[in-house]
């Protein structure tokens, strides 16, 4: 699973916190400090099992396994609202990233 942020939103990490705003529907999402970890990992080239096992894992007391569960829920919620799209494959095009 391969995550990419959405281009219809307007984001600010503030601490370790991130807020993100829809522009479609103006729905606000405030994401914790491990949300923003992942929100700042998908660049849609990185697997989300990388992202949590080298960037969630190493930063925070929790194991791959429960990570990972935890990650993909997250993950299918910000999908339903369109902030995060989710694809098997990994984005080609990406620039700057």
């Amino acid at each position: 699973m391969f995550l990419s942020q959405s281009t219809d939103i307007a984001a600010r990490t503030i601490g370790d916190d991130t807020l993100i705003m829809s522009t479609l529907d103006s729905t606000v999402f405030v994401l914790n400090a491990v949300g923003t970890v992942i929100w700042n990992a998908a660049d849609g080239k990185t697997p989300l099992s990388q992202i949590v096992r080298d960037r969630v894992c190493s930063e925070f007391d929790i194991s791959d396994e429960e990570a990972l569960v935890d990650a993909q829920e997250f993950v299918h919620q910000l999908a339903e609202h369109g902030i995060l799209s989710v694809s098997g494959l990994p984005v080609s095009g990406v620039e700057g990233q």
